[in-house]
């Protein structure tokens, strides 16, 4: 799936993409089949300004064999807002299996474990999408998350 149909999907799943807030230079760390790697932000904006900037350069990479997690870590600066985790598996004969969303709201979780459903099923895509959450008209009840930055790690099968 390319990463275009992913923020597609982020969107549709309660993350609109809109003018956002940067994150600064926050990175999250990936880890699986004993590497690690630290992955900047593919795009991130400022909600005040408007001003955004993309960086698709940023994308992480990872060898991970069929039926191992990925370990993600967060720093404080994406633990304390609202954050959503999309996964995109393989099954074994490498056909494409629904995407795994999860929401964290906490706001003091820094960790998840992405887990393939099967032992043959291979993880391809995980992507850690940060929110802020704004009101156009000052009235909460019109409140609504926006995505303010997107981190992406592209497996490859090990």
């Amino acid at each position: 799936m390319r990463r275009s149909r992913v923020v597609a999907v982020l969107a549709a799943g309660g993350f609109a993409v809109a003018g956002c807030s940067a994150p600064g230079p926050a990175e999250v760390t990936f880890y699986a089949d004993g590497h690690t790697v630290n992955v900047a932000p593919i795009g991130n904006c400022d909600i005040k300004s408007g001003v955004c900037a993309a960086n698709p350069g940023a994308t992480g990479k990872l060898k991970v064999r069929p039926g191992r997690s990925v370990q993600i870590s967060v720093p404080k600066e994406i633990a304390e807002t609202p954050w959503k985790v999309t996964v995109q598996y393989v099954n074994g004969k490498g056909q494409p299996q629904p995407l795994k969303e999860d929401i964290i709201t906490s706001r003091d979780r820094y960790a998840y474990t992405a887990t393939p459903p099967a032992k043959d099923d291979q993880i391809v895509v995980v992507e850690i999408a940060q929110a802020s959450v704004i009101s156009r008209t000052g009235d909460p009840n019109d409140a609504e998350a926006v995505t303010t930055a997107l981190w992406s790690l592209q497996v490859q099968p090990a």
